[in-house]
């Protein structure tokens, strides 16, 4: 890319999660050598949202567009003729707009891929986020043959494309930035305390992790923060925690802009997710900061964790197999896989090692404008 590279990022959602957070240091590393552009749906996003307000402090121009973002609520007869409104004005955008590069960061906004084909932009991206079902292969995979080149966050959500898409996407890890400081955990006595972030969708094993820590006995102090999905199944935690036999060793926090600082008072993480994580981006940012992580051994995780080194792993929603490892765990063995878990983030995980591998993925000369 060039300095006179139009570069245009269509994003699905307007939050500060995983790859919300990505898509912020994609923009850094374009916007040093392109003219870069966000583009939001407009039908979930308003001008005080977390991620559009961060990318206007960072002076990122960003749109507010009638985009079509495939969502489970277009997945009807009404919903399909509304995709292909948004899809026809879309095209229509882009082919004023001229960008020379649309990049899908998300495999909701595909649609757009096939459209910036007919738009005739030079270079189309889409980057993988997610795992792919039976009926994504189908769908989402019909879209994503106009993409010139194909990215994806892990080697999980790799190996769930169909074949042909699968042999030319480039697995590029996703990274995090070095924190401010790093407070070690050698210097701490004392029961442990264990840390669960994430949003509190019915998969993500809240009920799993709550199981298995009344089997353990309460093993230590337990901090959940999160909160319910805006849509699609969910689990009621609180309900969970008032259900256990110690439940004032769990504090429910909710929902916090910055987990930062409940990550640095823990001192280990817990991703007790019952469906394989495409990635997983908390359990990176615990190792930036000298957090072991037990996981779930499936999915993105296992692309992360090596257990018994950084962390622990456990059958995915096996109650009983996270008890054993709870109860297994002792402060000298928490501090040492804290040491190997930072040793781990500098060697893999660093803004700077996703950025070097990102640049190198998109940089084809064939189609650079």
């Amino acid at each position: 890319m060039t300095r006179s590279t139009k570069l245009v990022f269509l994003h699905s959602s307007d939050e500060l999660y995983g790859a919300d957070r990505m898509l912020l240091e994609m923009v850094g590393a374009a916007a040093q050598d392109a003219d870069v552009q966000v583009w939001l749906p407009d039908d979930l996003t308003h001008p005080s949202a977390p991620l559009c307000q961060e990318l206007i402090t960072r002076g990122v121009p960003v749109r507010h567009l009638d985009l079509p973002i495939m969502r489970r609520a277009y997945q009807n007869p009404r919903g399909i003729a509304a995709l292909l409104g948004k899809s026809g004005r879309l095209l229509q955008e882009l082919r004023r707009s001229r960008p020379d590069v649309v990049y899908c960061t998300t495999s909701a906004v595909l649609l757009a891929a096939p459209l910036a084909r007919l738009a005739r932009t030079p270079q189309v991206i889409g980057h993988f986020q997610e795992i792919w079902s039976g009926s994504d292969r189908y769908v989402l995979g019909l879209t994503a043959r106009a993409c010139h080149t194909l990215l994806s966050i892990s080697q999980a959500v790799s190996n769930s494309l169909p074949k042909g898409l699968r042999a030319r996407t480039i697995v590029v890890p996703n990274g995090t930035p070095e924190p401010d400081r790093v407070a070690r955990l050698d210097s701490r006595i004392g029961e442990l305390n264990f840390l669960v972030a994430s949003r509190w969708n019915g998969w993500k094993g809240h009920r799993t992790l709550l199981t298995g820590w009344n089997l353990a006995g309460s093993p230590g102090r337990l901090v959940i923060l999160g909160g319910p999905p805006p849509s699609g199944e969910s689990v009621d935690v609180r309900e969970l925690v008032a259900q256990l036999t110690r439940p004032e060793s769990v504090s429910v926090v909710g929902e916090v802009t910055d987990p930062s600082a409940y990550i640095e008072a823990a001192d280990v993480v817990v991703m007790p997710s019952d469906r394989p994580e495409p990635f997983g981006l908390v359990a990176i940012e615990a190792f930036a900061r000298g957090r072991p992580v037990i996981a779930s051994a499936a999915g993105g995780l296992l692309d992360i964790v090596t257990p018994q080194k950084d962390g622990w792993l456990f059958p995915p929603g096996d109650p009983q197999a996270l008890a054993t490892v709870l109860t297994g765990l002792t402060r000298d063995e928490v501090t040492a896989a804290g040491v190997q878990a930072r040793e781990t983030y500098l060697d893999r995980f660093t803004v700077s090692r996703f950025v070097e591998r990102w640049r190198a993925a998109v940089a084809h000369d064939r189609y650079r404008t």
